[in-house]
């Protein structure tokens, strides 16, 4: 496959950016009034309306023939047949699997692992069972009446999103916390007011060994073993494990019996479907759990058999290449409207950086093009308050995603029609703006005409479903794994590995010794960091 800047629908969409980079949605509207009916796509139950695109048919039908010519097609299907496709690790990406329904078949190395896949479900959902009716007690009896994860990045990130968005369906006799910061502050505030006898802490470390999260598990284990006068047999009434490395769940006091597994053709960060998603099955319980991979399941067949131009996870990859590479966008803002998902951002950053976060394709080769553009935001109406001055205003290009909903959960008087007027004005203003002669017309002083103009032609999408259910959450997420496998793809890199990640881990490995040694150690850094860890000594010392 030639390189991606050679390939004919990359220098065809060059020169369409040349003769559309100064067009402006006013006037593609105005010229266009059915565009609002076709650059729509709607699948899944998920409506997308990418009209508010800096784009036009001809955009839409090059970014297509740039993914058939980037092998999408031939990609997915790998992905979903179980193929090495991680090329660095050497590992299938199966996260598809992790919601398909019994009877599928999907191999790895030979197996069918979608057998495997419930076996780990249906002991989850007997676990969850036992705890949510009362059946499992703590080690003096007590029910348990809190839940604690413990882990990192997407051991954290994945379960408390999933929670906080799906706590309208919670179990509210219970309290659930998630702990993943090393700073003891994160521990000691989630159990400051917590009885350990009904207490249950999952730990999630698929190998038993990630530094963050097994010191917050032994400072969990001496918390609880304090309570239980330092009866070593309590821990395995209060604690479970997510993990694979059952010699070291073995030697932490955890009962193998509730060691819950999962694959390394899982990566963290899309495996809150998997047994990692543990605290979120005893919180909505098994049905709720179920609903959810449903709903992954049912994005993941849009996925895989729509048309391009159809595809709802391939035209938002597309666009988000569409303004990296041709228009030199470096963000993009994700805008949910509903105060469940405040965490869905949050969860957006791992997923997207991580994966596209590279700079060589997958056969080594530095890349001279954009991949992997930041993604943030915040609930509306909250970011309106807050950073929405400088999408409209400032002077950055920053696309935006704008998540609703037709119903609300908690239907209060006018909140909700309030909040999704909000959705729609804010797409239309950024879409729009004001002229500097309507700003006129209302009567503007004119030295206050400039302040008051917005440009517009700030493009977005909306996307709108009707209400957040579990099952919506697993469309939703899904919707953006695949936008994200999209994107990779086009740019030729491996978006399931994240060696970025382990350099600063093995320098803080290096540097923890130092920090405790008695005596004053030799220290080899560079000059700054030599100078910051004595003057961090002498102030512990002080």
């Amino acid at each position: 496959m030639p390189p991606l800047t050679v390939r004919p629908a990359w220098k065809a969409l060059q020169a369409h950016y040349g003769t559309l980079k100064d067009a402006h949605l006013r006037q593609l509207f105005a010229d266009d009034p059915g565009r609002a009916d076709r650059l729509t796509a709607a699948a899944a139950g998920v409506l997308l309306d990418y009209s508010k695109n800096r784009v036009t048919d001809e955009t839409v039908r090059l970014l297509v023939q740039l993914a058939e010519e980037s092998g999408l097609r031939g990609h997915i299907d790998a992905m979903f047949r179980g193929d090495k496709i991680n090329a660095t690790e050497n590992r299938a990406v199966l996260h598809v699997a992790l919601r398909a329904p019994k009877g599928e078949t999907i191999t790895v190395d030979g197996v069918n692992v979608v057998p495997e896949v419930h076996q780990v479900l249906d002991r989850m959902a007997a676990f969850a069972d036992k705890v949510r009716s009362g059946q499992w007690t703590g080690h003096t009896g007590k029910p348990i009446r809190n839940v604690i994860n413990v882990g990192i990045g997407g051991s954290d990130l994945g379960p408390v999103m999933a929670y906080e968005a799906l706590r309208h369906y919670s179990d509210r006799s219970r309290t659930f916390r998630f702990v993943s910061n090393v700073d003891g502050t994160d521990f000691a505030e989630a159990a400051r007011d917590l009885d350990p006898a009904e207490t249950l802490f999952v730990i999630s470390s698929k190998t038993f060994t990630t530094l963050e999260t097994m010191t917050n598990a032994r400072t969990a284990r001496d918390w609880s073993l304090a309570a239980f006068g330092g009866d070593a047999k309590a821990v395995a009434r209060h604690f479970v494990a997510v993990s694979t490395n059952a010699a070291e769940v073995t030697k932490f006091g955890i009962d193998t019996a509730n060691m819950f597994g999962f694959w390394d053709w899982v990566g963290g960060r899309y495996s809150m479907d998997s047994a990692i998603g543990l605290s979120t099955m005893l919180a909505v319980g098994p049905a709720g759990f179920r609903e959810m991979l449903a709903g992954f399941h049912e994005m993941d067949e849009h996925f895989r058999t729509a048309p391009f131009e159809k595809n709802l996870p391939v035209l938002m990859g597309l666009l988000n290449v569409w303004y990296a590479d041709f228009f030199g966008s470096q963000t993009v803002a994700v805008l949910p409207y509903d105060q469940y998902l405040k965490r869905f951002p949050a969860y957006l950053q791992q997923l997207t950086m991580e994966s596209n976060g590279k700079r060589v394709t997958l056969a080594g080769v530095e890349v001279d093009y954009q991949t992997g553009p930041v993604f943030w935001g915040e609930p509306g109406t909250n970011g309106q308050h807050s950073f929405y001055q400088l999408i409209h205003q400032g002077t950055h290009l920053i696309p935006c995603d704008f998540v609703g909903f037709a119903h609300s959960l908690n239907p209060l008087g006018r909140h909700h029609d309030l909040l999704m007027a909000n959705v729609f004005a804010q797409a239309e203003a950024l879409a729009f703006g004001k002229t500097a002669e309507q700003v006129k017309a209302e009567g503007v002083p004119d030295h206050l005409v400039p302040h008051k103009t917005f440009p517009g032609n700030r493009p977005s999408n909306v996307l709108l479903l009707d209400r957040l259910t579990p099952a919506a959450l697993g469309k939703l997420v899904a919707l953006y794994e695949h936008s994200v496998f999209t994107q990779g793809t086009v740019w030729g890199i491996d978006s399931f590995d994240q060696w970025g990640v382990e350099l600063g881990k093995v320098l803080a490995q290096r540097i923890v010794p130092e920090l405790e040694a008695a005596n004053d150690p030799e220290l080899k850094h560079d000059g700054s960091t030599n100078a910051l860890i004595r003057r961090y000594r002498a102030a512990r010392r002080a």
